[in-house]
């Protein structure tokens, strides 16, 4: 588990971690979901990502937002979508 605020030190690759469109198409629904419930209740979830070096790592924050290239951490710190693998609310 790392800090949020390190994760604009890390460096994440251009090609999608995920090649399955089925869980493309999870990821973006994980993802509204954490928005919507870090919005109305401020609740958090746990995000794992994969950086370009194919490190496997996880934060636990809020989600603000996301669209079809980032997710807006409660930090301000944006995460690349492509880059997560899947989200988890709490």
């Amino acid at each position: 588990m790392i800090e949020k605020e390190n994760i604009p030190m890390l460096h994440f690759s251009q090609d999608d971690v995920l090649k399955d469109p089925a869980a493309r198409s999870i990821r973006h629904y994980e993802a509204n979901r954490a928005t919507i419930l870090g919005n109305a209740y401020r609740n958090k979830a746990i995000i794992t990502f994969c950086t370009e070096d194919g490190d496997v790592k996880q934060v636990e924050t809020t989600v603000w937002c996301y669209d079809d290239r980032f997710v807006l951490l409660k930090s301000g710190t944006f995460l690349p979508l492509k880059s997560i693998l899947k989200i988890e609310t709490r």
